[in-house]
C-alpha cells in the first residue's frame, strides 16, 4: 500500500471519528434540554428564544468559514472548533446564570456552524479523491454518535445526574478522542483542483442559482428531520394515545434507521448512482410521513416513522456531494453556503409543525413534511453535476481530484 494510499484510509478514519464527536455532543445538548430549562429556571415563554439562537448563530459561523477557508485550510478549522464545542456544551451545563448558559450557547451555535461546515467540506473533498461515494458513511458515524450520546442523556436522566457530572466525564474523553484524530485529517492532495476565490464557478451570481436548488432540498430535509426529533413523541402520545414508555421509542428507532440506511447507502449510490438513490429516499421518507398521518395506532405510527429514517437519512449527505460534483474548483464555498439551509430547515420544521398542529390537526401538520421531502423528487437532476462519476458503469479510478 502506497503512503498516499495510507494517508487517506487515516484521514478517512479520522473524519470520521471527528463526525462520531459532534453527533454525541449535538445529542447530549437536545435531548437535556429539559434539564438545562431547569437548572436555569427558564420559562416556557423565553426557551424558544435560547434553541432559536443555536440555528441562527451556526448560520452566521457556516458563512464565516466560507471565508476563513479562503486562508486557513478547512482542516485547521475543524481542528479548533472541534475542542471548544465540546467546551461549549460543558459550559451549557456548568454555569449558574442565565447569562452564563446565553454565552454558552452562542459559542456552541458559532462553532457548531464551522465545524459543521468544515467537517463536510473535508467529506466531499476526501470523496472526490477517492473517486466513489463514501460521503454517507460519514454520516452514518455521526448517526452512531447521536445514538450514543442519547444513550448517555438517558442515563443521566434515569439516575438523575446533575448537567456538570454527565457532561464533565463525556467532555473530557471527546476532546482527547477529536485532538487526536485531527492529527490525520487530509486536505486537498497535491494536484487536486484548486480551490476558486471562494466563488461557485460561474460567477457568484451564476452560482448561486446553480446551489439553489439544493439548498430547498436541504432545507426540506432539516424540516422533516427536526418534525421526528420535535413531535414524534407528542405525536404518539397525543394522538396516537400510546404511554409515556412507547411514545420515545419512535426517535431512537428513526436514529436506528438512519445509522443502517446510512452505513449501506453508499453501496447504493455506487450501484445506482446518486439520483436514484435520491428519489427513492424522498419516496420512502414521503411515505414514511402519509403512513405517520393516517396511522389508526402507535404500532403503525412507528412503522412510518422507521420507513421515512430510511428515506431521510439518504439526502442530507448526497446534498452536500452534490454540491461538491456541481462545484469541483470552488466546493468549499458551496458546501459552507449550503450547510446554512441545514439550520433554516431547522429552524423552520418545528415552529412550523407546531403552529399547524395546534391550528388545524397534528395528523394535517404531517402532511406538511411530507409534501415538502417530495420536493425532492423535482430537483432530483441536480444531484447529477458535470463531473458525476458515482453510480452503474461510472465508478472512478482513485486519482487525485480534489474539490
Amino acid at each position: 500500500m502506497s503512503g498516499v494510499d495510507v494517508r487517506l484510509r487515516r484521514g478517512r478514519g479520522s473524519l470520521a471519528v471527528g463526525f462520531f464527536v459532534q453527533g454525541a455532543v449535538f445529542a447530549l445538548l437536545v435531548t437535556r434540554i429539559p434539564g438545562l430549562q431547569e437548572r436555569y429556571a427558564i420559562s416556557d415563554a423565553w426557551l424558544p428564544v435560547f434553541l432559536a439562537a443555536v440555528p441562527v448563530l451556526a448560520g452566521v459561523g457556516s458563512v464565516t468559514t466560507e471565508h476563513v477557508v479562503r486562508r486557513v485550510r478547512p482542516t485547521v478549522v475543524l481542528r479548533c472548533v472541534q475542542p471548544v464545542v465540546c467546551l461549549a456544551l460543558l459550559a451549557a451545563g456548568s454555569g449558574t446564570a442565565v447569562w452564563q448558559l446565553a454565552a454558552a450557547l452562542g459559542v456552541f451555535g458559532l462553532t457548531v456552524g464551522a465545524l459543521d461546515a468544515s467537517m463536510n467540506m473535508l467529506g466531499v473533498s476526501l470523496q472526490r479523491t477517492y473517486g466513489r461515494s463514501i460521503m454517507l458513511g460519514f454520516h452514518a458515524a455521526y448517526s452512531l454518535g447521536g445514538i450514543a450520546g442519547a444513550s448517555l442523556a438517558w442515563v443521566g436522566a434515569h439516575w438523575r445526574l446533575p448537567l456538570p457530572e454527565l457532561y464533565g466525564p463525556v467532555v473530557v474523553v471527546l476532546i482527547p478522542l477529536a485532538v487526536v484524530a485531527g492529527r490525520w485529517f487530509v486536505d486537498a492532495a497535491p494536484g487536486a483542483v484548486p480551490q476558486g476565490a471562494g466563488e461557485p464557478a460561474g460567477g457568484a451570481g451564476r452560482g448561486f442559482r446553480l446551489l439553489v436548488p439544493l439548498c430547498v432540498v436541504m432545507a426540506c430535509a432539516y424540516i422533516g428531520d427536526s418534525t421526528v426529533s420535535n413531535w414524534s413523541a407528542k405525536y404518539l402520545q397525543d394522538v396516537l394515545h400510546s404511554s409515556d414508555q412507547l411514545s420515545t421509542v419512535p426517535y431512537n428507532v428513526y436514529m436506528v434507521t438512519t445509522l443502517l440506511g446510512r452505513a449501506v447507502g453508499d453501496a447504493g449510490v455506487r450501484r445506482f448512482g446518486a439520483v436514484a438513490v435520491i428519489r427513492v429516499g424522498a419516496v420512502l421518507a414521503a411515505l414514511g410521513f402519509a403512513v405517520v398521518a393516517g396511522a389508526p395506532d402507535a404500532g403503525v405510527g412507528m412503522l412510518g416513522f422507521t420507513v421515512l429514517g430510511f428515506g431521510l437519512c439518504v439526502i442530507v449527505p448526497q446534498t452536500f456531494a452534490a454540491a461538491g460534483r456541481l462545484f469541483p474548483g470552488a466546493s468549499d464555498a458551496a458546501i459552507a453556503r449550503l450547510n446554512v439551509f441545514n439550520y433554516v430547515g431547522f429552524l423552520v420544521g418545528s415552529p412550523l409543525v407546531g403552529a399547524l398542529g395546534d391550528a388545524w390537526s397534528y395528523r394535517g401538520a404531517m402532511l406538511v413534511p411530507m409534501v415538502l421531502v417530495a420536493v425532492t423528487l423535482v430537483y432530483a437532476g441536480s444531484f447529477r453535476g458535470k463531473t458525476d462519476g458515482y453510480g452503474v458503469g461510472h465508478e472512478r479510478p482513485r486519482t487525485v481530484d480534489v474539490g
